[in-house]
Formats: C-alpha cells, structure tokens, sequence
C-alpha cells in the first residue's frame, strides 16, 4: 500500500510541476482566442457558425476577384447587353404610350364638348429619345387647344381655374375605373356654366363618384342636385359689444340636409324663395331627374 502510495505522490507532483511550467501561457493561448473570436463576431456576424458562413463566401468572392480582366471584359459585355435591352424596353414603352395617348386625348376631349369646353380639344404630347430610366425614355405633356386654330399651350399656363376643374372631371371620369385616387375635391368646376352644360356636369360628377369619394363645392342647383349627401355650409357675422363687425367675429356652420331639406335649399339656390311652391316643384324635378341621368350614361 506504501509503494502505490508514493507512486500517487510522485505523479501528482510531476503534474503539478507541468502546471507550474505551462499553465499561465496555455491560459494566455486561450484568453487571446477567446478575444479573437470575440473580435470576428462583433464586425462580421452575431455568431461563430454565421462568421463561418460569411468566411465561406468571402473566400468565393475573392477568388472571383484574382481574375479580374476575364471580370472585367464579363461585366462589360452584361452592361451592354442590359443597355440594348433597356433601349427596346423604352422604345416599347414609347409606342404603347402613343397609342394610349391618341385615344385618352379623343376620349377626354369628348367629355369636355359635353362641359361647356365645345371647342376644346386635350392634346397629349409623347417625345420619345431621352435617357432611358426607371419610368422609360418619354417626355410627356398635356396641353390645352381652346379652339380650332388656336395653338394648344400646357394647361397650367392656357387654361383658368374652372377650365382646368373641368379637365381634370374630364379626365378622371374617363380614368375612373382604374384610377387609384380615393378621393377628389372640386372647386368652381362649374365656373362660367348654368343650364345644359350645369346639368352634364353634375352627371360626371355623379358617374365618377361610382367609384372614388367626390366632394363638390358648388351653387349651382344643377350640380348640387346629383349629390348622394348634401351639406349646406353658412356664414354668419356676430357684431362685437360696441355695435362694430370689426369687433366682432364670424362663425361658419356644416349641416347635413334631408330630403325635405334639400328640397328648400335647391328652391333657394334657383330662385332665392325656399317658400314658393314652384321653386320646390322645380327643385323636385331636379332631384328627380338627378337620379336618373347618370343611369343613361
């Protein structure tokens, strides 16, 4: 039992020797590992097994690079090849946008005759051969002819404030069904109008709210009569302590009006008599016949 325990004895010492020897710089060989590995999953991914994939294709990448004038000549030859194929693209593009062009021109310029626009004609120009890019290689314009003879002139600049409402009807009642906008707002788009003309705006107007959230402001009965809600805004001026109005302040109120209600109002807006018998007769007539115009479109 002696002898195995000095064997023990002298083993143990041998390793605790070995320790004192190569113990500190195998626990610095560690700790410097550690802290390289620390370092690579900090910079290039959250852990050891995503460094390892993103050495993999580093290594991949890199060696594509040693040849770089067989890249080179291989990028080229894809540059050129995306650069022709862009071009027909474009040009492809071109054409399709001509021939839409001609037939919204024709087709808005017929809703215009029936706005009190007649004489006017939407003329859409399509100038291809520009640089190509996302949208394709087209200069594209809207322009406004009056009358036959006159020179058509970009809308913004050839048409007043009512005529460009009435384009933009025009336009999106011919566009209704695909055009993505969910809400339009006019103004004065009956501006200039009454009679014939009042009634047909009022009737795109409730063809294209079909599809979209039209809000009109209007006085005319003519156009106020196709609307499926009408609210009537008023403005009252409340004079200050001394008597004065500049002492004073004006409210506005929204009402939201029945169909007794708009019965009254649009007698007020045709004659200015709410009462009278034959301006409410007139009215309902309108109200009337609103409901079924824009069936006939």
């Amino acid at each position: 039992m002696g002898f195995l325990l000095n064997d023990i004895a002298t083993e143990l010492a041998s390793y605790q020797a070995a320790l004192d020897t190569e113990g500190p710089e195998r626990l610095a060989e560690i700790e410097d590992r550690r802290a390289a590995l620390a370092k690579l999953v900090r910079k290039y991914a959250p852990s050891i097994d995503e460094v390892l994939v993103w050495a993999e294709e580093a290594r991949k990448r890199f060696l594509e690079l040693q040849d770089d004038s067989t890249r080179i000549e291989a990028l080229d030859a894809e540059v050129t090849r995306a650069e022709a194929d862009l071009v027909k693209q474009a040009a492809a593009i071109s054409k399709i946008r001509k021939k839409a062009a001609k037939d919204l021109s024709a087709r808005v310029s017929a809703e215009l005759k029936a706005l009190a626009m007649a004489d006017a004609t939407l003329v859409i120009n399509v100038e291809s051969g520009g640089q190509p890019g996302p949208y394709g290689a087209d200069e594209i314009a809207f322009l406004l002819q009056p009358h036959s003879g006159a020179p058509a002139r970009p809308l913004g600049k050839g048409a007043s404030g009512g005529e460009l409402s009435r384009v933009m009807l025009a336009i999106e009642v011919v566009l209704a069904a695909v055009d993505p906008v969910p809400t339009f707002v006019f103004d004065e788009v009956d501006a200039g109008v009454g009679g014939r003309a009042a009634v047909e705006i009022g009737r795109r107007l409730a063809m294209l709210a079909r599809h979209v959230q039209v809000l009109v402001v209007t006085h005319l009965p003519q156009v106020a009569a196709f609307a499926d809600q009408h609210i009537r805004v008023t403005k009252t001026s409340v004079r200050g302590d001394d008597g004065a109005t500049a002492t004073g302040f004006t409210s506005s109120d929204v009402q939201l009006l029945d169909e007794g209600e708009r019965v009254r109002e649009l007698a007020r807006m045709l004659a200015g008599q709410e009462d009278s018998e034959s301006a409410q007769a007139h009215a309902q007539e309108l109200l009337d016949d609103a409901k079924l115009l824009p069936q006939q479109a």
